[in-house]
């Protein structure tokens, strides 16, 4: 498996592959978050938006933003902290470690940037993805939950480097 940053050509896969790993958590195609989900050339110009594809094609298999400071996508990090949104595997792909390949790389940047630490959050639904964070060493951070709107409640999470 390959990572490397998403190419121009790749953004409009890349949303629609956010977009069905989220689906599942969604008030179907209406809900007003679809359209964030879909808009990676935004998280690409304005954070670094990470694909992870097979060795031998270009298949978009998931992807990751990585929020460095400054970065408008940055929501829970205190200084010193580097923080990763989006974490988003295609429903082909899910099971075959492509989640795990991500977070592993955003923690190597973050690693290379001289950070302390590297936090995130996620819908308190998503139960398999708090089970791969919690197999790569992160540890929940109730104290930083949050709501970003009404009914859409946050939990955090932070893995020391």
């Amino acid at each position: 498996m390959r990572i490397r940053p998403a190419r121009p050509d790749q953004l409009v896969v890349v949303g629609d592959v956010t977009a069905a790993a989220y689906a599942p958590f969604l008030e179907g195609p209406d809900d007003p978050y679809v359209a964030r989900l879909r808009d990676a050339a935004a998280r690409a110009r304005e954070a670094e938006l990470w694909v992870a594809s097979p060795d031998d094609s270009d298949e978009v298999l998931g992807s990751v933003t990585d929020c460095p400071p400054g970065s408008p996508w940055r929501e829970v990090a205190a200084d010193g902290e580097g923080e990763f949104r989006m974490l988003s595997v295609a429903p082909g792909a899910q099971g075959q470690g492509v989640g795990a390949a991500l977070v592993e790389h955003v923690l190597q940047r973050w690693r290379e940037r001289g950070a302390g630490a590297v936090v995130l959050s996620s819908l308190r639904e998503m139960a398999g993805a708090h089970r791969l964070y919690g197999r790569l060493g992160f540890e929940r951070l109730p104290e930083r939950d949050w709501q970003p709107v009404p009914d859409v409640h946050l939990i955090c999470f932070r893995r020391h480097l």
